[in-house]
This record gives structure tokens, sequence and C-alpha cells, in this order.
């Protein structure tokens, strides 16, 4: 979901990756120990919680985070929480990230002082001021002036159940005048004494509690703004007290390590792409590949991975995957002299197909893996068979049968699985194949380790040695079950590659041992036959036996529908289930469904604004006879669910135009006033979403993230430019500096560099030019930019440097 401007789409997006706590604070109980989980906040909004780690001062989490950010923030909070044996849980400490600061932490590896948490530390908000000052002669004649604020302070009255109150209240504070006063000035004080002046206004939380109010914030507004003019409004970020926090020692609970990419991309209209995209579309086609504008981003980014994740879905997008890996995987093949080194490497053409299994496999590999996975985390079966590490009371015969028979039953899954491979994964298969059978024809088992080399090696045992990596379960798994899935993981990892001496491959004796087991010719007839399945020509998936996919599960809280003409409508938590076929609600997980609603009989899925129960983070799913309306547990939750929903739905015939954006109560439509329940609807749905429910892709995201790459590494562009002139006119050694990029024809790759470097250069002129517009027409203490927002502070000083125009 990209925030509209003016002219511009701007996506956000944050990766994170958390790391480990240290040095926490001993618990003060007798064994001092703390259970402890990490929590990611949205300013204060949780998104992300880790699982507990219990009984440690230096808890390790080893969890990554990935969401679209769907509003404005200020802060990227994370707090540390402390779970007692009352199931209580207690901030230790916070770590607060500015949004303008996060490009300092990169994608690097930060250790992080955790902070302490008090009201001041946790303000967030912004407020509209308006002050006027006016001449007021009183009953004796005098003139003398007043000050009118109108704000949210001076003690307002108490506006309940929302987080936008609206006071629209005045007050008035009189400036007394001394004899010197003079009409040259709006101030009855002498000059020098106005920077003395200043409304403050604080926000506090009504509370009956026995505690008090709570802080919000403040903010101070000196008197010298009315210098110019007697009347002067903005809106101000709410500010901590000035002595807030500063009694409080910093580094005495401990530190966080985490890994933060922030992701800001800017994205114009469609057609300002037209001359890179219309290039980047060609790279398939281009001879030899190597001079393809595609190939030569992989050639100058610093990881061959920076470079596949945008250009797989950019070719995702524009359907051109496979022609594009074809050609890249074709050329690696023929460049390669060992048979058994096939694909080894961290190639282009292995990071693009990886990055395809990840995004076109994902259901495949939930609806094939997760099952069996979910029932090695719950039984907690003993499958250690290294005799070193057996525990007391362990069988090393009985480990050994229970790991066998976890090894059984998912090559049996995998095997079983190749009429439900992604057709994209599939033809993809079939191009790796055909290339190596046709470079290795001496060899007839490099058709099968061409793609066992992907298939197994780096799609299904990653996944089952880090499952929570694929969304196959919530967390990391404990250390018992983490060890049974890495000796799961290796078996299937040989198994797969049908080397010539298993048993040879393991450097432990034990896992030799444990081979022994899988010897038989029925495993390697297996794996052979799977692999000639996902790598058939033309094969395609069978409609007819086509089972539910699990989408999209969890806890949300409803609102009763009015389904029976007596009765409350009120909210309730509930188990929410979306499959490709059917959106169901239950009281728990696993529990029979109180209702379902077909896919088809979904007609839109739009937000509720928040003013219709005074409850934030609302959607609505509308039938053809009422809407259910829905709570998610946070911004992203809400966003994703929207997202899938839709997507799922997107080719329903009947699927509505127009929506009613807020609820129907007492009568009528809060938006639209209309009394009948079976109005139509007063604003136009949404934009719809593409169709294929496992891929959401934003062509014209992808190639501006392609534009910022190839921009980011344009030294690196004219140095290849510079050993394309040096190859053509020089035959000899090369210098060192040339060396790295592969350079099949010069001529054809200068020729494409040059308009590459054109179509970077055009397209910063563009956002330099947007920069430049966007500098003048922002107002500093406008509600999009408040008075003390640093991130546009920050804007600020960059354009001055480039620019004479002032705000």
């Amino acid at each position: 979901m990209a925030v509209e401007e003016e002219g511009l789409r701007v996506f956000q997006s944050v990766k994170i990756k958390i790391g480990e706590a240290k040095n926490l604070p001993t618990y003060p109980g007798p064994n001092k120990m703390r259970d402890c989980y990490c929590t990611v906040n949205l300013d204060r909004e949780e998104v992300f919680r880790t699982k507990i780690v219990e009984k440690s001062l230096c808890p390790f989490y080893g969890e990554d985070f990935y969401c679209e950010i769907p509003r404005s923030f200020r802060h990227l909070s994370f707090y540390i929480f402390d779970r007692d044996v009352f199931r209580r849980d207690s901030i230790i400490g916070k770590v607060a990230i500015q949004k303008e600061d996060l490009p300092k932490y990169h994608n690097r590896d930060t250790w992080f002082q955790l902070q302490h948490v008090d009201a001041d530390s946790e303000v967030q908000g912004k407020v509209h001021l308006e002050l006027r000052l006016s001449e007021v002669i009183t009953d004796t004649g005098v003139v003398c002036h007043k000050l009118a604020t109108r704000s949210e302070a001076k003690k307002t009255k108490v506006k309940k159940k929302t987080n936008n109150p609206q006071f629209d209240e005045v007050f008035y504070f009189e400036v007394t005048r001394p004899c010197s006063y003079s009409r040259k000035s709006h101030f009855d004080f002498e000059e020098e004494d106005v920077d003395k002046l200043e409304i403050r206004v604080d926000l506090w939380n009504a509370s009956n509690l026995k505690f008090g109010d709570e802080f919000l914030g403040e903010l101070r507004v000196p008197l010298n703004v009315l210098r110019q003019s007697s009347s002067y409004e903005a809106w101000y970020f709410l500010q901590p007290r000035d002595n807030g926090s500063k009694s409080l020692k910093p580094g005495d609970l401990g530190s966080l390590r985490l890994n933060v990419v922030y992701t800001e991309d800017h994205v114009f209209s469609s057609d300002y792409y037209s001359p890179l995209r219309d290039l980047l579309l060609r790279s398939a086609d281009v001879e030899p590949v190597s001079a393809s504008a595609a190939h030569v981003l992989g050639e100058v980014c610093r990881e061959k991975q920076e470079a596949a994740i945008p250009l797989v879905r950019f070719f995702l997008h524009y359907g051109r995957v496979v022609p594009f890996i074809s050609a890249i995987a074709d050329a690696e093949v023929q460049r390669t002299q060992d048979p058994n080194t096939i694909f080894r490497g961290n190639s282009l053409t292995s990071k693009c197909i990886d990055e395809t299994m990840k995004l076109a496999g994902m259901q495949y590999l939930h609806v094939t893996l997760k099952p069996t996975i979910e029932e090695i985390c719950q039984s907690h079966k003993s499958c250690e068979i290294d005799p070193v590490k057996l525990k007391d009371g362990e069988n090393l015969e009985n480990n050994m049968e229970n790991l066998r028979q976890y090894v059984d039953r998912i090559f049996s899954v995998i095997t079983k699985s190749g009429v439900s491979c992604p057709t994209v994964m599939c033809d993809i298969f079939f191009s790796l194949r055909e290339a190596a059978a046709k470079r290795f024809q001496d060899d007839l088992d490099v058709r099968y380790t061409a793609v066992s080399s992907f298939i197994f090696l780096r799609f299904f045992a990653p996944a089952i040695l880090s499952p929570n990596l694929f969304q196959l379960t919530p967390h990391h798994t404990d250390p018992q079950t983490s060890r049974t899935l890495t000796l799961i993981s290796k078996t299937i990892q040989t198994l797969g590659s049908l080397s010539k001496s298993k048993s040879a491959s393991f450097k432990e004796s034990y896992m030799a041992a444990f081979y022994e087991f899988f010897n038989e010719q029925k495993y390697a007839d297996a794996v052979k036959n799977f692999l000639d399945l996902i790598s058939s020509s033309g094969r395609r998936d069978p409609k007819s036996i086509e089972q539910p996919i699990l989408l999209k599960e969890g806890f949300m809280i409803k609102r009763a529908q009015g389904r029976k003409r007596f009765g409350m409508k009120n909210f309730k938590k509930r188990w929410f289930r979306l499959t490709n076929h059917e959106f169901t609600y239950q009281k728990s997980k696993g529990d029979q469904p109180l209702y379902s609603i077909p896919i088809e009989n979904i007609l839109a899925v739009e937000r509720l604004e928040e003013e219709s129960f005074k409850m934030k983070n609302m959607f609505q799913v509308i039938q053809p006879e009422r809407a259910l309306y829905i709570q998610a547990n946070n911004c992203v939750e809400a966003k994703a669910w929207i997202d899938i929903l839709t997507k799922v739905s997107q080719c329903n015939k009947k699927r509505l135009t127009v929506y009613h954006p807020s609820a129907y109560l007492n009568g009528h439509w809060l938006c639209c006033r209309a009394s009948s329940d079976t109005a139509p609807g007063c604003s136009p749905c949404t934009g719809g979403l593409p169709a294929n429910i496992q891929l959401d892709i934003d062509g014209d995201r992808e190639t501006e993230r392609i534009y910022s790459l190839f921009n980011s590494y344009m030294s690196k562009l004219e140095k290849m430019q510079e050993a394309c002139g040096s190859r053509s006119v020089y035959d000899g050694p090369e210098q060192e500096e040339y060396s790295t990029f592969i350079i099949d024809d010069p001529q054809e790759t200068y020729k494409t560099l040059k308009q590459v470097i054109a179509g970077v250069g055009a397209l910063e002129q563009e956002h330099a030019q947007y920069k430049r517009d966007k500098f003048k027409k922002t107002k500093y203490g406008s509600q999009e930019h408040p008075i003390g927002d640093k991130s546009f502070q920050s804007y600020i000083r960059q354009q001055s440097e480039t620019s004479t125009h002032s705000i």
C-alpha cells in the first residue's frame, strides 16, 4: 500500500533481524533469571512479537520480520518485556530509532543500549494550535491586549474514546500593559522581554485510577511568533517535558543487537520508466545475454542477491522470468567445466532461481511440509543419534527409529508432491535440465543433479532446517526440535543429491551409520521420478485435483453481523482462516467454523473509517446481504488481511465498484447519511490487485528499485564501460580492476551500458526536479510536516544546499 503524493507513490518497507539481548538486569527474586520477549513497534503500535526465551539474562531470539509499512511513523521501536510467574508483563527497556536515523544503521548488525521507558520517552502525536492577539477596551476605557489561544490545553473538556480528539475551545490570557506601551509593537512588554513569554500546551489522558492522569506530551510556543502578524496557527509535534528522563542513568538495562533495512521507494507513473523498462525486458533476447541490461546489473552490484530480488520480481510481473533465467542459466552452463560443480556457486542464475522459488513456491512449500513440521514441533520426540550428545535415560535405537520415521514421512510427502509444483518452477527446471544434458552429454545423471541442486539443496532442505524463515512456524524452534530438524535436513539433502557415495558425504560417523537405512534403490528411484515430473516440458497443474490452500489465519475481533433479528451486536475475538475456497471464523484454532463466506460471495474488501466504532485497524468484508466488520491487531496485520482477501476474490464477477467507507448505525450510513441499509455505496472501491494469489508485484516499483541500484553503482557502470573499451582495442592481459566483469562481447555490452546510463540519468533528473518542486510547495507547520518534524528539517537542510528557494 503506497502513500500517495502529488504525481508520486511512496512505498515504505522494513526488514528486521532481531538478534539477541545481553546483560539484562537481574530479576529481584531468588533465581535472578528472566523470561523475556521482544516486540517491534511503529511508534507505540505493536506489529510483531518474538517468542519468549526463558531463564536468561542474555536471550537469543534470532528472528526475522518483514512488513510493508502502511502509514507514516516517527520511530521504529523495540521493547524488551519480562513475563513473571503470574504471567504479568513488565517493560525492561526499549530501543527507539527515529525514522530519519534509520539509514545510519542500514543492513548493519548494531548493538543498541536499552533505554528507560517513562511517560516522556513515550510521547507521540501532534497538536494544532491557533494564537491571536487582539486589543480590548475595558470598562474604564483602558486599552489592553488579550491573547486568544485556540488550543488543546488549559483544562479543556475530556474527549472520550478517541485518539484524534477535537476540542475547538478558546482561552484568553490578558497581557498587562506597562507605561512604556507603544502601538508600534503588538506586545505590552519591552522588545528584549518578548522572548521570555511562551504558551505551553500539555496533553493528558484522563484516568479514574489512583495513579492519576497520564502525560501524553507538551509543546511550547514563544510569543515572538506574533511579531509579524497578530494571528498565527500551525501543527506541532508533541515533545517530552524539559526535565523528562534526565535523572535516569543510561546503560544499566543491557543492550539489544538488531539489523534493520528500511526502504522507501518513490515511484513515478508508469510512462516515466518506459526506456529503462523496455531495455530490461529485452534482456532475455540479447546475444550474448551477458551484454543485457539485467545481466549488467548483476555484474555491478556488490552482492548478486541485491540484483536478483528486484530482477525476479520485475520479470515475474511482466511474465518474462522463465526466458530470462533460461538464458542466463544456459550461459552459466556453457562456462562450467565440471558437471559436479554445476549451479553450486552464488551466481546471478542461482540467486534468481532461489528468489523465484521463494516467491512462486511458498504455498507449495506450505502444502507439502507444514503439517509434518507442525507435528514434529508439537510431539517433541527425541531424535538425537550422536552418542556423545545423548541425555541420561535416552535410548540410541529408539532415537534412530524416531528420526527414521520423520525422514521417511518428509521424503514421502516431497517425492509425491510433483503435481503441485508451480508451473513457473517446472518450466525453469525443464530449461536447466535441457541445458545441462546438452552441455555434458556423457554424464547421464547431470540432468537430475542440475534440478536437485535447487529443489532439494536450496528449497526443501533450508525450509526444514529453518522453518520460521519460510513461515512454516511462527518463531524459531526450541533447541531439541531444532536439532531434530537439522538431522532431517541433512538426510533429505543427501537423498536428493543422488550422490554416488552417500555415506561418504557425511563428516560424522553417526550420520553415515544412520544413512544405511536409506541405501535402498527405491529411494533413488523415487527421487528420479519426482525430478522427472517437475522438469517435464509443458507440464501444468491439474485443476481437477485442486486442494484448498491455506493462505492466512489468526485471531481478530469481529462485530456480530445481525443475522439474528434480536440480540446484541457486540464484538468478539475469533480465529479467522482464509483458504482459496472460503473465509471462515471459529472460537479457537481447530474448532468447527461458526460462519463461512465462500470466496465467490466476497464483493469487496475495504477499510472501515475509525469513527464508525471508535476503533483502529478495522476493515469490512462485504457480502451480498451484509458486511462483516473486523478489527485486526495492528496496521500491518490489517493491510495483510485486506491485501490477501482482495487478491483471492479479485476475479469474482459481482465485485462492487462503490462501497460505504463507514458503518450503518442507528438507521443510516454514517458516511452519506442514506437511511436504507441497501443504498448503493458512496465512495469508489480501491484499485484491484493481481488475481494471482501468490504474487502481488508492482512493476513500476521494481523498475524504480532497479534504477536506484544502477544509480548507486554508477561508478561501477562507468568502470565497466572502460573495461569494454579496453578489451575492444587490446586483447592481451587486462587490468586487474576490469577482470571481475563478465564481458563476452565488448561492443554489445558497451552499447547496453550507454543506454542504461542514459536511462538512469533521465530518471535522476526527474527525481531531482520533483524534490525541487516539492521543496517549493511544502509548508513547515502543516499537518503533513508539523513543527518539530526532524526528518523534514533534515530534508530542508539538504535542499538548501542545492536550491535558492525558501519555504
